[in-house]
């Protein structure tokens, strides 16, 4: 399988997967032209569209996507149906596609029907884990997404994280705002820089190297509960929320 990405909106970044034969599938296309125009260009056949959540920014081109090529399906979660969505997926389902599994995993937080899609060794998960951060918590949910981030991070090291925002560098530097000592995520701080700097992207990253920079799979670190104030017999649940909320006020 190969795995590309189509860049749209500011910070968006749309998942492809294909096979050798140049079949393939899209992952939360917020628009439609972009995709349809490199689809086209590449003489690719699309077989399918994952919706992971409700966002527009991640569903807005799958109608019009979905009149260019009808016969395609579209799988996603119940919230997503009104964007031509005909195949609802729920927690514990597996879908095959290019001939590989799909598993469908519940990642509520971020909204309340969030799901993702994990095919070794790629995990689509829009907008619940981001490579040094985590996506904004819907209506204080912060134990549900704690529990989808921690699904997600129970998958094996060598897992791909295929999140939908270019939002690293920001997190990294909310990283290095709580532990500015850190040098290891000094060093992936300034490997990011210099990549974007050159037009590249920082993503898909590691499982591996997001358990070394991202303070939201660190919440039994010690060091992390001093850095913002809590005892280190705090729960790591309690941490997270802690860093959740940090983040939501850091500019």
């Amino acid at each position: 399988m190969i795995l590309k990405k189509i860049s749209i909106l500011s910070d968006n970044y749309v998942w492809v997967l294909l096979n050798t034969s140049g079949s393939c599938i899209i992952i939360d296309p917020g628009l439609s032209e972009p995709i349809i125009q490199e689809i086209e260009r590449k003489k690719w056949r699309l077989r399918a569209i994952l919706l992971t959540h409700n966002h527009i920014d991640h569903t807005g081109g799958t109608r019009k996507i979905i009149e260019y090529f009808p016969k395609i399906s579209v799988f996603g979660p119940k919230e997503t149906r009104q964007y031509g969505v005909n195949k609802i997926v729920s927690h514990g389902d597996r879908i095959i596609l290019l001939d590989k599994i799909f598993y469908v995993f519940f990642t509520p937080g971020h909204t309340s029907g969030h799901v993702s899609y994990y095919s070794q060794p790629y995990i689509f998960c829009g907008d619940t884990l981001f490579s040094a951060g985590c996506g904004r918590v819907f209506k204080n949910k912060h134990l549900e997404m704690y529990r989808s981030i921690k699904i997600i991070s129970s998958l094996p090291d060598s897992t791909l994280l295929c999140c939908s925002h270019e939002y690293t560098l920001s997190n990294l530097q909310f990283s290095m705002f709580i532990l500015p000592n850190d040098n290891f995520i000094k060093l992936y701080l300034k490997k990011i820089e210099i990549k974007l700097k050159l037009g590249q992207s920082s993503l898909p990253s590691y499982i591996f190297f997001e358990k070394k920079i991202n303070l939201f799979l660190r919440t039994n670190d010690n060091y992390v509960k001093k850095s913002i104030g809590l005892k280190s017999t705090c729960t790591d649940f309690e941490v997270f929320k802690r860093l959740r909320l940090k983040k939501d006020f850091w500019s």
